[in-house]
């Protein structure tokens, strides 16, 4: 190799180098299927976030389940192998306050939940970093969730009873369809598909893009549409290690998250509509539930939450008023 040419692959490889020893990658992970709002969501975050990091980092998703369960998710977020965590439900199990997003039809449309986001949800982010640790860089959304089974439509609680039924891992959640006289079961999202289909789980409640993603509707008959609870997603980092990144790299991912909202509520709102006939044209069975039926089987749950939790029926005041 002459001279001018080993001067050229050392700077190369010097540039190279600097790039690399500079430039951050950001792993994102969580529980979503393709086809999913968790999937949509988190590539038009990570395409965003990509264009503004240009040289100092790259998000890399991981989805599926790809780096574990929400559970193990969460916990290599505190260990800090993993950067980004998209936790829906499993976050009333990490802190009680979260559980208020179990109580039935305490959210009533996304203009609601805007006004949650911006009065109640920055106090319970608060309490949850001094308690864990855990940052919530910004609000997306789960969605609205519906029961399906495979032995009756659900029109009533009474529709419940025996059922066998999945549930995520949030306490309020299985206490709920207790008081409604089910038989709930927590377990994890990516064990649900074949609980269903050999009969280990008779149903599962979620909404529909999680539902159809997830291919729910080629081992279930019934869909009972109760929009029963609304979930949302946070977009979550551990304090530990974000403060470890450095600030404009938290500022463009920060921001590039709550940019992403936009995207999110427009692409559920679009799903719920496009998913819904796919989960039909599957063959499922579709019936409206009673809602006020449910509502008035309800006040027992709300009752225990605002016992159980210190905050919990200040809390439960706080989102209702914001309801009118």
């Amino acid at each position: 190799m002459n001279k001018f040419l080993k001067i050229i692959v050392v700077v190369f490889s010097s540039f190279f180098l600097s790039f690399a020893a500079n430039s951050v990658e950001v792993k994102f992970g969580h529980v979503g299927k393709p086809g999913s709002l968790f999937s949509a969501s988190v590539d038009h975050f990570a395409k965003l976030a990509n264009e503004r990091l240009g040289s100092k980092g790259k998000v890399s998703v991981f989805g599926s389940s790809q780096l574990g369960k929400d559970k193990q998710g969460m916990q290599k977020l505190k260990l800090g192998t993993v950067n980004m965590w998209l936790p829906s439900s499993v976050m009333a199990s990490i802190h009680d306050e979260f559980g208020v997003f179990d109580m039935p039809f305490i959210i009533k449309d996304r203009k609601h939940m805007a006004k949650v986001e911006k009065n109640v949800l920055p106090g319970m982010f608060k309490n949850l970093e001094e308690k864990t640790g855990y940052k919530v860089i910004a609000v997306w959304e789960n969605g609205f969730r519906h029961i399906t089974n495979n032995t009756r439509p659900i029109n009533t609680p009474n529709d419940l009873k025996g059922i066998k039924l999945r549930t995520p891992k949030s306490k309020w959640r299985v206490k709920m369809f207790q008081s409604y006289g089910a038989n709930p079961t927590p377990m994890s999202f990516s064990e649900v598909f074949t609980a269903l289909k050999t009969g280990t789980m008779d149903g599962q409640e979620n909404p529909y893009a999680q539902i159809a993603s997830a291919k729910f509707q080629e081992v279930q008959k019934y869909l009972s549409i109760t929009g029963h609870v609304y979930t949302p997603a946070y977009v979550t980092v551990h304090k530990d290690h974000w403060s470890k990144l450095p600030s404009d790299v938290q500022d463009i991912l920060e921001k590039a998250a709550q940019d992403t909202q936009k995207f999110v509520y427009a692409e559920a709102a679009k799903l719920e509509k496009s998913l819904l006939k796919v989960i039909k044209d599957a063959g499922v069975q579709v019936n409206e539930a009673d809602k006020g039926a449910f509502i008035a089987a309800s006040k027992g749950i709300y009752d225990q939450f605002g016992s159980e939790v210190p905050t919990g029926g200040a809390l439960v005041d706080k989102v209702s008023a914001l309801a009118n």
